[in-house]
């Protein structure tokens, strides 16, 4: 930073000199303080401190020069607009401090409200709002809040305090705790901070400030922040902003109250106010979750106790700025509000967080209402969470037979999509050690009173999450929905065991490693495993067991892929290996398969034993005998697929892997394949051990198998091309493209392309009309990228194997890689990981180098990817950029790679078509 360089920009209070497009530099929640305050609405004053002088701090270890200077200037701009000074006795300023990095992050980093009490402005505030016990409310939370985000102590002491003096005071509530025993809780409070932290609470109001300002720096580098943006792949060198603001109480009595409001519904996108607050309390009850809160509108379930019935005015006036937030956004809001008085304040608007399922009708909602247009309402949808679409529910009528078995626990709050069973773990540590510690795919249910922060992992690991308390806006709420996880919060009856192994309900109690299950449709939270079903897509799609008009979610989500479909340049296609698979692919939108594994059509009983007799026949007649057995298997899957996708392209890769994993290890088994074959053990056992291999992905696989052992894919290629001659005599229309794999040199596809016209010719030289078919190769050799020019003369096509090519670019195993990737992620050693997300500097620098090297040579060179990646949204952008034609995927993922795909065509138009 430089000496010019302006570091505080100031909001509210008729004062406004940012906007919601200097994110990068005041945060989400500066730049929108200081919107809100240009469009005139109530929000109380303060000023952002930049994420420039965070990044600053962070570097140098403390605040740049003059820094104190400008928010002594910035304090006192808020005293004056609020008639009040920080530090005086008699009518105190007290402030807030809080973090806004430039995407939200909820509960990642810290937060200090109530920031200028001490023992004498306690007093002035005691007087100015003539409510001691408020007073002294304000003072302990403070005292809390300060000693855990700042002095470090942690929270737990101050609960078990604070959980002690109710039960001596008869009372359940925090709001409810008597004027002597807050008296007594502030010196108790006082005590654990300096017994934890070494140091006493400070009692003057400027050190408070500059503490809570250096430890929101801090919290940039906190765990659960780094963890948040791991998981959410956010950069580490963004920074966040500090905004301190005057705070409004919103637990001065009855006639106040916090909450949070969302323009539309964040969990099915209907159109209305939606959300919660809280009477008589401060803003951080509602998102802690520490008691559950009350509905904004109407609600027949709560009668009487929604904000539109209790405070009618308030409700209109919400209702208004709502209205206007959104229409100048022209985006779903939430809206963050304190009633001070009877006198509502705007806190925050976002974008909010929502479901996939609300993600879609949202934007198709707001385009039918000229609100925005299509090509914007496709970048509105986060195409990863197209998943919650297609996530399983319960099957109809789960509850009542739950219920009728007694098996129904009770109901929460629906608050994150789709449903989940799995076993219950009651601490964040042991879902992530069920989950991951060695036990991958272990399903887990996360417990918990109410999430925090550092729950994040545990809660990335979980397939659900249910919670005691809370609400809707909860912690636990938005984390789930920015994750797709099902999650119940709310759940009243729930009491997680102080000993974190178990919980009760009711009189039931419920043991770590127990199954629950949770619907986060309907809030229900029901004992034992329950096998879920398919989403109302899916029934419409793929089940065919819902019509499309019964479906109004599929009616937008038909709309929103039309436009899709409509704006992508690329194709999308699947990676199915079974006709089944392949007519799935289909009605879930693929255009063709672009990689169908020959090998997963080796396993079965009626199939393994040939493909067992071909490995260990000692001589070329005995294994062409075999490989006869095994002709007409392959040829009449072919031929399902080729009926599936008729009128689309069929890629079929040639056996891939090493013949030794079609072999057994064990005695039992070995013993069993001998009988089998009418040898004996030893020879199994012989010929196993003469095919073993130090390093088998780099060694006899793919096309050095096919080259060394001819006639394994010639039986292969014929039976590809007599399935195509008799779908195509059935009337098909078939586009068969043979796809080599493990290619590395041009002499290996001179060969194998020799092979594979030699064997079409054979078959399908009297077609008529001909049959279009292409020969071309699998691209994981890093090699392959290097000299794609001599590949390229002899193929008519290129499909990037990704997954192999990340292992050989690397030098890592995939297989290996859980030791130390975990570790390298974590560390930031990688930026993510690489199986996941392409890594385009490295591997997708060698893609970049194949396409120019292999146009080059043959401008009509068909290019794809048919790894894994095919389904991951940054991974299809950078293929769009590289120029490939289309993409390939899971079955299921097809849906997400067709808007990503138009997503990344649209941003290669600045955002829009032209």
């Amino acid at each position: 930073m430089t000496g010019a360089t302006r570091m505080i920009y100031h909001f509210g209070g008729g004062e406004a000199d940012g906007n919601k497009d200097m994110k990068d530099l005041l945060g989400g929640k500066g730049a929108n303080l200081a919107e809100m305050s240009g469009l005139g609405l109530p929000v109380p004053p303060g000023f952002t401190i930049t994420t420039e002088v965070c990044l600053e701090y962070l570097r140098k270890g403390g605040h740049p020069e003059g820094l104190r200077e400008e928010v002594a200037s910035a304090m006192a701009s808020i005293e004056k607009r609020m008639e009040q000074r920080f530090g005086d006795a008699r009518r105190p300023l007290l402030v807030s401090c809080r973090s806004g990095a430039r995407a939200s992050m909820p509960g990642m980093m810290d937060t200090v409200l109530n920031i200028g009490l001490n023992d004498e402005t306690v007093k002035g505030l005691a007087a100015a709002s003539g409510d001691e016990r408020f007073a002294l409310d304000c003072y302990r939370r403070l005292i809390e809040m300060y000693g855990d985000v700042v002095m470090r102590t942690g929270r737990e002491e101050y609960h078990r305090a604070l959980e002690k003096a109710k039960h001596e005071a008869g009372v359940e509530e925090d709001r409810h705790v008597p004027v002597q025993a807050l008296q007594a809780l502030i010196v108790r409070y006082k005590e654990i901070a300096k017994a934890s932290a070494g140091r006493a609470f400070p009692e003057d109001p400027k050190e408070q400030i500059w503490g809570a300002i250096e430890a929101v720096f801090r919290s940039w580098n906190g765990a659960r922040a780094r963890e948040y943006r791991r998981i959410h792949s956010l950069p580490d060198d963004w920074g966040t902003a500090v905004n301190v603001q005057a705070m409004v109480f919103g637990n001065l009595g009855d006639d106040c109250g916090t909450g949070v409001a969302f323009t539309r519904s964040p969990a099915t996108g209907e159109t209305g106010l939606y959300g919660e607050f809280l009477p008589n309390a401060q803003g951080e009850d509602v998102v802690a979750g520490i008691r559950t809160p009350q509905p904004i509108r109407r609600n027949a379930s709560a009668p009487g106790l929604s904000l539109e019935e209790t405070m009618p005015a308030i409700y209109k006036e919400l209702s208004g700025f709502a209205e206007t937030l959104e229409k100048h956004y022209r985006e779903m809001q939430d809206i963050e509000f304190t009633i001070q008085k009877g006198r509502l304040f705007t806190l925050q608007t976002r974008r909010g967080a929502r479901t996939g399922q609300a993600a879609v009708r949202i934007a198709v909602a707001m385009t039918r209402e000229g609100l925005i247009v299509s090509d914007e309402a496709l970048l509105r949808v986060e195409a990863a969470r197209l998943a919650d679409l297609l996530a399983d529910s319960f099957p109809e009528g789960t509850r009542v037979t739950a219920q009728r078995d007694g098996r129904l626990l009770g109901n929460g709050l629906n608050a994150g999509p789709g449903a989940a069973s799995g076993k219950a773990a009651f601490t964040a540590d042991a879902a992530y050690a069920m989950a991951r510690g060695g036990h991958d795919n272990v399903p887990v249910i996360l417990v918990r009173g109410e999430t925090s922060p550092e729950d994040i992992k545990g809660m990335e690991a979980a397939r659900g999450i249910l919670t005691a308390r809370g609400g809707m806006t909860s912690h636990a709420a938005v984390v789930a929905r920015g994750m797709g996880k099902p999650c119940v919060v709310g759940f009243g009856a729930l009491v997680v065991g102080e000993d974190g192994r178990s919980c009760r309900v009711g009189e039931r109690t419920i043991l770590e490693g127990e199954f629950l299950s949770i619907d986060g449709t309907t809030g229900d939270v029901m004992l034992g495993e329950i096998a879920t079903t398919s989403s109302e897509i899916v029934k419409v799609l793929v089940d065919r067991s819902l019509k499309p008009e019964a479906s109004a979610l599929y009616r937008d989500y038909e709309t929103l892929m039309s436009w899709a479909d409509g704006a992508r340049r690329m194709k999308v296609r699947s990676n199915s290996d079974t006709p089944s698979d392949a007519a799935t692919a289909r009605r879930l939108g693929a255009e063709g398969i672009g990689l169908c594994r020959t090998e997963h059509m080796f396993f079965g009983a009626d199939r393994i034993v040939a493909v067992r007799e071909m490995i260990l026949a000692d001589a070329k007649p005995q294994r062409q005998k075999a490989l006869a057995k095994i002709l007409p298997m392959q040829r009449e899957d072919f031929l399902g697929i080729f009926r599936a996708m008729d009128g689309l392209p069929v890629t079929i890769r040639l056996l891939d892997p090493p013949l030794h994993e079609f072999l057994p290890r064990e005695s039992a088994a070995i013993d069993e394949v001998a009988a089998q074959m009418g040898v004996t053990a030893r020879t199994v056992r012989e010929r196993v051990e003469r095919l073993a291999e130090s390093n088998p992905m780099l060694g006899h696989r793919g096309c050095r198998l096919g080259l060394t052992h001819p006639e394994i894919y010639e039986v292969q290629l014929q039976a590809v091309f007599e399935a195509a001659l008799a779908a195509a005599r059935e009337g098909v229309q078939v586009y068969p493209e043979v796809m080599h794999p493990l290619v590395g040199t041009g002499e290996e596809i001179r060969r194998l392309r020799a092979m594979t016209v030699a064997m079409a010719e054979r078959i399908l030289s009297d077609q008529k009309p001909a049959i279009p078919w292409l020969v071309g190769t699998m691209i994981e050799v890093p090699r392959a990228c290097i000299a794609a020019a001599e590949i390229a003369a002899d193929a008519q096509f290129f499909s990037f194997g990704t997954n192999d090519l990340t292992q050989m670019t690397y030098g890592y195993s995939r297989d290996d890689t859980r030791n130390f990737l975990p570790v390298y992620i974590a560390e930031r050693i990688l930026p993510s990981d690489p199986f996941a997300s392409i890594d385009q500097p490295g591997v997708g620098r060698l893609v970049t180098m194949a396409v120019e090297e292999g146009r080059r040579v043959n401008p009509k060179l068909k290019i794809g990817v048919c790894g894994e990646h095919g389904g991951d949204p940054a991974s299809v952008e950078f293929f769009d950029r590289a120029g490939l034609d289309y993409v390939s995927c899971s079955a299921y993922r097809v849906p997400i790679a067709r808007l990503a795909a138009a997503q990344a065509a649209l941003k290669a138009l600045g955002g829009k078509r032209r």
